[in-house]
């Protein structure tokens, strides 16, 4: 079974991505849930955003990385929305990292390094018409690196909702959230 340090989004350490990391537990995974926000939840993303802003994302990153250090090298990272940040970093930097899962969220590449790790997998998830995701270069991010990854997925949902995979937000979805667990869960089940 995979060990998984998940990263939670821009509204903070939730109901819900505690539920979804409770789903992989379920499922026979480890798994590391950490507080990026230090015990702060937010009610809109807005709000939390502005908390990140204003906490500074290198700061959200480090706290991340932080988060990492006393674990295994052999982690599968998953961040949701502004946890891809840490996440996508330490999968891109951090020796021996297994595997990455960035849902509702990607960047660049070469916002981390120049080049993704030569057979690291990873997929990325987000809704086709999510402002967030598609309007602000995400999907682009995406499709870049699943273009020159070996071992890379791209999964777009119908919608337009961010933070869909969260069940304890109004922005839930829960086809989509299904479709999204039942794939996280079969990556996880093929790393070693």
């Amino acid at each position: 079974m995979a060990e998984v340090l998940v990263f939670h989004h821009g509204q903070g350490l939730t109901a819900g991505v505690r539920e979804f990391a409770e789903q992989l537990r379920q499922a026979g995974h480890t798994v590391h849930v950490p507080d990026l926000f230090e015990g702060q939840v937010f009610d809109s993303l807005e709000e939390g955003i502005g908390y990140a802003e204003n906490t500074g994302f290198g700061t959200i990153i480090a706290r991340g990385t932080t988060a990492a250090e006393g674990l295994p090298a052999e982690l599968v990272y998953l961040g949701f929305s502004l946890g891809v940040l840490p996440a996508q970093k330490l999968a891109q930097t951090r020796p021996g990292a297994k595997g990455a899962l960035l849902i509702e969220a990607c960047v660049p590449v070469s916002e981390f390094g120049g080049a993704w790790p030569q057979d690291l997998p990873v997929q990325v998830h987000g809704m086709d018409a999510d402002p967030f995701f598609t309007g602000e270069g995400d999907v682009d991010a995406a499709r870049a690196l699943v273009e020159t990854t070996a071992d890379a997925q791209l999964f777009l949902y119908p919608g337009d909702k961010h933070l869909f995979a969260d069940s304890s937000l109004p922005s839930h979805d829960a086809h989509a959230a299904t479709q999204v667990t039942h794939r996280v869960l079969g990556f996880l089940d093929r790393i070693k």
